[in-house]
């Protein structure tokens, strides 16, 4: 097996839910490491984000038993290891972008095992659920990154965005969010 300090972002991810889906517990990767991966690491995450997407989340205790047996610690709310630099956290669930649940959850498959993450426009609604609510200009440049990088369905982001009372604020920025081939 590949060392954990020579993995990609997608590769770790994929490792931890693996090893996660062998103890009943099944999570999908969101937040940056989405924007890392979707962008092609133009963005840079230090942390992997996955969130239960079982009725019932698992209690910590279960992370924690699951984490260790991979060598991982428990720092606070992040989970460690000494090969990386990348940490794991388990927000709450279910997943959800703004007031709505993630539409799409994709399977991608990498050396390590199969990688559950939320697809690239469900990515971008996520990262203007920052940009709408919180002004965050930050998470808006990188919704554009996974935006110029990936094909997304702009349709849906502008019926989402209506649902979180932002359609001004989509048609200000829909342009950025185009690109050559998508509508």
């Amino acid at each position: 097996m590949k060392s954990l300090r020579n993995m990609t972002k997608a590769e770790l991810a994929a490792f931890v839910q693996e090893h996660l889906r062998r103890k009943g517990i099944d999570v999908v990767l969101c937040g940056g490491a989405c924007v890392a991966i979707y962008s092609h690491d133009k963005y840079v995450s230090m942390d992997l984000d996955m969130v239960s997407t079982q009725l019932i989340a698992p209690k910590r205790r279960s992370y924690r038993n699951a984490m260790e047996a991979i060598g991982f610690t428990e720092n606070g709310r992040y989970f460690v290891h000494p090969e990386t630099k990348i940490f794991v956290e388990f927000p709450a669930g279910p997943p959800a972008v703004g007031e709505e649940p993630v539409k799409e959850i994709l399977e991608r498959h990498e050396a390590t095992g199969t990688l559950k993450i939320i697809s690239p426009t469900d990515c971008v609604k996520d990262r203007l659920t920052w940009f709408y609510h919180d002004n965050d200009r930050q998470c808006f440049e990188q919704a554009v990154l996974v935006a110029r990088e990936n094909r997304i369905d702009l349709d849906e982001i502008k019926r989402w965005s209506a649902g979180e009372g932002k359609s001004d604020r989509f048609r200000q920025i829909r342009k950025r969010l185009e690109k050559v081939g998508q509508k």
